[in-house]
């Protein structure tokens, strides 16, 4: 029973603390990507044909100034990957704008220093690299099919209206949390409440009404796939989070061998961490005697992956995609674990 209670304490607060400012946001504007946005566009600039190093610097810049958790991402990362995007740049918006997106690396910095900040962000972004060479590299047959899937009509690539629109979505996504970094819950609200006022007053005043619901409907169909893994995620996270003793977990985490730096990125892995508050665990940790290796290791994995979030890529991408991108994450955290805490820190 306590097992099942931390289960669904979990959620409790994931539902109090997410939904509204996080991922209702998150979800209209994969919607309206998918509604608004040029195909031709994404897949001139993040296809599977584009340069690689361009379309992987592009994303990965782009993905500095999304301040998202592992789970709130995947509707954005999944509505660019739909309308054309190529596999390596959507993965990389999956891992770079949670793992060390721009508000997470200030908050970093005001906790664990300047030289914590700046190897976040350099490991970050060799694992973005990797990561979307390496899918690329795997599905690149499947990604050639795909290609050849999208129509190459020439149109605009999005009106002005519509980027508007698309720029206010994002101002409720990103507005409570780089407004409100400290304070009660409901400040956040607020400020997600008068942007999405702000939005909804626009939107019926330049949009007709067939347009809006194509838009909604393209979110619906996010909602409906991922949600309800999220959901179940955070649930199994609960219980696992009651069943690992604090004890346990700081004895194995000192130094900077790599079993330490393997067993902080399974954690990162498993565990959910809403975007920030990753900083002030790994603070704790290390107070206790958690190494700097294994620290940036958790710092990384825990904001940029979760059991929710490896469950909706799975639903969202399908399971082989899924299972090699969990796999890289866990041996590449595991080295940037190790590599740091030896040879930087």
């Amino acid at each position: 029973m306590q097992l099942i209670f931390a289960g669904f304490l979990a959620l409790k607060e994931y539902i109090a603390l997410h939904v509204l400012t996080c991922l209702i946001p998150a979800f209209l504007l994969a919607g309206a990507m998918v509604s608004f946005i040029s195909k031709e566009a994404i897949i001139k600039y993040l296809g599977a044909s584009a340069n690689k190093f361009k379309s992987f610097t592009l994303a990965s810049f782009a993905s500095f100034f999304i301040a998202a958790c592992s789970c709130t991402v995947i509707p954005v990362a999944s509505g660019i990957y739909y309308q054309g995007a190529g596999l390596g740049a959507a993965f990389i918006f999956l891992w770079v704008a949670p793992a060390a997106n721009i508000l997470s690396i200030i908050y970093t910095g005001s906790i664990l220093g300047a030289k914590m900040v700046v190897s976040r962000i350099s490991a970050a972004l060799f694992m973005a690299f990797v990561v979307g060479a390496i899918m690329s590299f795997i599905f690149r047959k499947e990604e050639v099919k795909r290609m050849q899937d999208i129509s190459d009509t020439k149109t605009k690539i999005i009106s002005a209206k519509d980027l508007i629109l698309l720029i206010l979505i994002l101002a409720t996504l990103l507005a409570p949390n780089y407004i409100i970094q400290k304070g009660p819950y409901l400040d956040k609200v607020v400020v997600w409440l008068l942007t999405s006022l702000v939005m909804v007053i626009y939107v019926f005043k330049v949009k007709p009404l067939i347009e809006i619901k194509k838009w909604l409907k393209e979110s619906w169909w996010f909602v409906k796939i991922i949600f309800p893994l999220l959901l179940l995620g955070v649930f199994i996270v609960g219980v696992i989070g009651k069943l690992l003793p604090q004890e346990t977990i700081q004895k194995w985490l000192g130094g900077s061998g790599i079993f330490a730096s393997f067993l902080a990125t399974i954690m990162g892995q498993i565990m959910y961490f809403a975007t920030m508050t990753e900083a002030p665990f790994v603070d704790t940790l290390m107070k206790l005697g958690m190494g700097r290796g294994p620290a940036l290791a958790l710092l990384l994995t825990g904001p940029g992956m979760s059991l929710p979030n490896m469950l909706a890529i799975a639903k969202v991408f399908g399971i082989k995609k899924a299972g090699v991108y969990i796999l890289l994450i866990m041996l590449l955290g595991t080295f940037v674990g190790w590599f740091f805490g030896n040879f930087v820190f």
